[in-house]
């Protein structure tokens, strides 16, 4: 029924399939665990490989064992090696988990092989755990990219391996702190647990001492127990006990069983062990205990791991006819849950997150949600253009989903937590950003396809110029069209509401700018600053930004045609500039008052008689701590881990310079702060909220000194020790300072053990105020300090934090230190009626909408005659606070549709209710719905198969969710409840 699949033909090359996925069975899942002997301590024992999808190497050197010299790994050999293992023994078993590495070995494959590997799937030998295309980051990634890496590995999987093959558990063994959004996405994806291999140091301890290693994590507040996630700390990390490590990596003593020669060791050897699992069980609140048998890139010779633990198994079971109460055998983390679910016990429950994490003291790993700033707002970047290349490919039906493949394969690399995180080493960042290239390329080709079939007028033929994505606006640079007499750019509006949107195109000339329909608009030319000109690598030589505004139809476009002025034209716009003198913007809506020393002074809501005074605004530097790595003490900050010298961080410039700019359009104040630093706050016509396009680079160290940029907002609002932030840009968690819910928390480090993931927006408030900072990439954030908010920006750095990279933090490009520019966007409003606008500013700084720019040789009207100038795919307006997620074409006639309510409850007193909609009004440019799945959020199991297990905790029972809404293929009207996604498979006639 689901036809051939993208990853299908990219596999195979050809359009043909190895057969059709394999049959459920009752040999896999929950049905082939051994579920131990009731009145014996059991361990389970869990062979497996974490293989990191770059690191220290490329994706493609670790897969293919290529420069050892950096680090031993080849992946290929490690799969060959297990399969291999697998086929000496049957009960032998392994869990595998990265997809994005199977993939690429699966591919490679005889059908003798494949057939093999099913035979291992289908008796519960081989699992696959988790399943996405690599194991993600958890503080810097966005839940739409979360659930689009997973969904790449689960349709692999389903695809070749059936039902046996869809993963039941999460495996974030190796992620540097965790998200409860994580926790959510992985309940809705029909996980029935999640384990884990990091903790802070002072939870583990309590948790091991009260025996709460294990809980149901309450991972929404807003869907009940849809949400909840039974979650497991593993008691090792996601290695095996002390001395029981059995690869090439490993130094332990092999399993010497000849009575006949020297250095026999059974009995030392089982006697450890079984003080080790005994040891273990302290922790642990069942009979069950985990133990990992496994680590980084281990079991390249699986033969030595599979002959060692076959040994231990029967020598340490033999002991039972001695009054020994340890049973030991091969297990998989589900069948480990499921043996913890039998147990039908109550367990204690978890409603915040796991953030910051530390290993010691000083050892806050809190830099990483800053680290690659510039990598962090790319991949951010493409997933935005990914997002738009599927809806372009489904509305032009040009079925070109296998081309958008290797855009989705470099995203879901991307997401892995050592690529978004930024702690990878930099010849790897580079391969990231390369991969995310290449996949861009690839997506410009697929919308060439698309609007070829999109803008023609009905007889007409499709354009003969292409259509040109330009990466580097945010610099003002755009060659294709700098200097052109003639183009056009086509704004594409990937959100399912119409939105007024302020575009800039980096030009030398002036032009007249018409609307789709034919009329002149107002358009200006702004210069561009002097600290965008020298930005190292920029090439342009385009002086000036056109602004104009663009009304932008829902799910649509809108052409705009450039034409250039003849030196007589006067230009009709006047642009006043001053310099060092007070700067008021004001519009319809907000007001901002600086003055003649560049400082921010008010930021006033003129419809809400609102206002925030800023005591100081502007950027400090941390300096980074230079330590040796000896002892906690000596913690150096690094790419992993933020720890300044002071917790008092120094301003970078004590003087600032202004140049005030106020056109009809936009109004500006560019605050230069010295040579790496600037600020330009912005307030467009009509807009409800002030921006600030913030530039930080070449971080200076010729003084020895890392340092740790951040902006910092201090303001009036009386916030106290609390402030708020994102989880993965969906719901908000409540900070407070120098405080953890679930533990008696040591303040040891006062800055960085406050630091927290900021992937969308931050916010403090008081009574009567709320004031909010959109961000634009994934950065670190805190309130240090009643009223203040700080966003870290850009790090470089000097030392290394001796956590694996190997080298210090300290970007460089085009012969210098990295230049990075992002954007902040600030609302204030009454906290009641906060929430629509940082929610639909959230959405809308992410689903940006889409430019792309043509060198069109017609006038406009031979253009206008030939062309669609706009065009929506609706024509029901829909409602503000339904989210149009992922629309992907699957086949001519089937599509993947995810939608979701994307506010809270009790979080506005308009939207925060449940919303009914027609998901017909989505598809009335495609055709009429023929018939509906609703599918998991992993879009690999229809709902109504769905039955995840049941747990308690304390009073509470998690609710049988068999029953799946909508059954009904014919009704098209869906409900959505506040911060619910609902994932169909839709059929068209």
């Amino acid at each position: 029924m689901y036809g051939i699949t993208y990853l299908t033909a990219i596999i195979l090359g050809v359009a043909l399939c190895f057969g059709a996925p394999t049959k459920k069975t009752n040999a896999c899942g929950y049905d082939a665990c051994n579920l131990g002997d009731p009145s014996k301590l059991n361990v389970h024992i869990v062979a497996h490989t974490h293989d990191d999808v770059g690191w220290l190497k490329t994706v493609d050197q670790y897969f293919y064992g290529a420069r050892n010299n950096i680090q031993h790994a080849g992946v290929q050999y490690i799969l060959d090696s297990v399969i291999h293992a697998l086929d000496q023994n049957p009960d032998r078993r392994f869990i595998y988990v990265e997809i994005g590495f199977f993939w690429r070995w699966w591919s490679q494959q005889t059908d003798a092989v494949r057939n093999k590997v099913k035979d291992f799937v289908n008796s519960g030998r081989l699992e696959f755990i988790s399943g996405g295309w690599c194991m993600n980051d958890e503080a810097s990634t966005h839940y739409n990219s979360i659930i689009d890496q997973h969904s790449l590995g689960a349709e692999f999987l389903r695809d070749q391996f059936g039902e046996c093959g869809r993963p039941k558990i999460g495996w974030q063994i190796d992620p540097f702190g965790h998200s409860r959004e994580q926790a959510s996405l992985s309940a809705q994806m029909g996980f029935d647990g999640l384990f884990f291999g990091r903790a802070d140091y002072e939870d583990y301890q309590t948790r091991n001492r009260t025996k709460t290693m294990e809980m149901v994590w309450k991972g929404s507040a807003n869907l009940g127990d849809k949400s909840w996630l039974f979650t497991g700390v593993l008691p090792n990390g996601y290695g095996p006990p002390d001395s029981f490590c059995y690869d090439m990596f490993c130094g332990d003593p092999p399993i010497m069983d000849d009575t006949r020669l020297h250095d026999y060791n059974v009995p030392e050897r089982v006697q450890t062990f079984i003080r080790a699992a005994q040891n273990e069980a302290v922790g642990f609140a069942t009979n069950h205990i985990i133990m990992t048998m496994g680590s980084d890139f281990q079991y390249e010779n699986a033969n030595e791991w599979f002959k060692n633990m076959d040994k231990l198994i029967r020598y340490v079971n033999a002991q039972q006819a001695n009054g020994s109460n340890v049973n030991v055998f091969y297990s998989t983390p589900s069948c480990y849950l499921y043996a913890l679910n039998q147990a039908k016990r109550a367990w204690t429950s978890k409603s915040d997150d796991f953030f910051p994490y530390a290993h010691h003291p000083h050892g806050f790993w809190t830099g990483y949600f800053s680290s690659r700033a510039a990598l962090k707002r790319f991949e951010r970047h493409s997933n935005n253009i990914l997002q738009v290349t599927r809806q372009l490919n489904a509305f032009a039906n040009t079925n070109l989903r296998n081309s958008i493949f290797y855009l989705s394969e470099a995203m879901g690399v991307a997401q892995h937590h050592d690529a978004v995180s930024g702690t990878e080493k930099q010849e790897v960042a580079f391969d990231y950003a390369l991969r995310l290239s290449q996949g861009l390329s690839s997506g410009n080709l697929v919308i060439n396809q698309a609007y070829s079939r999109l803008l023609p007028k009905a007889g007409q033929p499709p354009p003969s110029v292409p259509q040109l994505l330009c990466h580097l606006t945010n610099i003002s640079e755009c060659l294709t069209v700098q200097d052109q007499t003639r183009f056009t750019v086509t704004l594409w509006n990937p959100t399912i509401h119409p939105v007024l949107h302020h575009f800039r195109v980096p030009v030398t000339r002036a032009y007249t700018v018409r609307d789709p329909s034919g009329q002149p608009i107002l358009s200006e030319l702004i210069p561009v600053s002097d600290q965008t000109k020298k930005i190292p690598g920029r090439t342009s030589t385009a002086n000036n930004d056109l602004i104009f505004r663009a009304s932008l139809p829902a799910l649509g476009f809108n052409t705009y045609y450039f034409e250039a002025k003849t030196e007589e034209e006067p230009a009709k716009a006047q642009v006043k500039i001053t310099h060092n003198e007070e700067c008021l913007l004001q519009n319809q809506n907000v007001r901002v008052e600086i003055d003649a020393q560049g400082n921010l002074g008010h930021i006033i809501n003129l419809k809400k008689s609102l206002a925030v005074e800023f005591h100081n605004q502007g950027f400090y530097w941390y300096q980074s701590f230079p330590g040796n790595n000896s002892r906690s003490e000596f913690q150096a900050s690094g790419a992993y881990i933020f720890r300044p010298v002071s917790a008092d961080p120094q301003p970078v410039s004590t003087t600032r310079t202004i140049t005030c700019i106020k056109a009809e359009n936009v109004q500006s104040a560019r605050i230069v702060f010295n040579d790496w630093a600037s600020q330009e706050i912005i307030l467009y016509d009509e807009a409800e909220y002030a921006e600030v396009e913030w530039t930080v680079g070449p971080i200076p160290i010729n003084d020895n000194i890392g340092k740790e940029i951040i902006l910092r907002y201090d303001t009036d609002v009386n916030s106290g020790n609390k402030f708020y932030t994102d989880a993965n840009g969906r719901e908000v968690l409540e900070r407070t300072r120098d405080y953890r819910p679930t533990w008696n928390y040591t303040v040891v480090e006062t800055v960085a053990g406050n630091y927290y993931p900021v992937n969308s927006r931050i916010w403090i408030k008081d009574q009567g105020r709320q004031f909010t900072i959109l961000t634009d990439r994934s950065e670190g954030g805190s309130s240090i300090h009643n009223g203040s908010v700080e966003l870290m920006l850009h790090r470089r750095m000097l030392y290394d934090d001796a956590l694996g990279v190997g080298e210090a933090l300290n970007e460089a490009a085009f012969g210098q230190g990295l230049v990075v520019r992002g954007r902040h966007v600030l609302f204030l409003e009454s906290p009641a009626a906060s929430a629509a606008y940082h929610r639909i500013g959230a959405q809308r700084m992410y689903m940006h909408p889409v430019a792309t720019y043509a060198l069109i040789p017609q006038s406009y009207p031979s253009y206008s005659a030939s062309y669609r100038l706009t065009w929506s795919a609706l024509t029901d307006t829909l409602p503000m606070n339904v989210h149009l997620l992922t629309l992907d074409q699957l086949g001519p006639k089937e599509f993947l549709v995810r939608v979701e309510h994307y506010f809270e409850l009790n979080e506005d007193d308009t939207f925060s209710h449940p919303v009914t909609f027609n998901l017909q009004s989505i598809f009335t440019s495609l055709g009429s719905i023929k018939s509906m799945q609703e599918m998991t959020l992993a879009a690999n199991l229809a709902l109504s198969d769905l039955n995840r297990l049941k747990w308690v905790t304390g009073n509470e029972e998690m609710l049988d969710r068999h029953v799946s809404k909508d059954t009904n293929a014919n009704d098209t009207n869906i409900t959505l409840n506040p911060m619910e996604i609902r994932t169909f498979r839709v059929e068209l006639a």
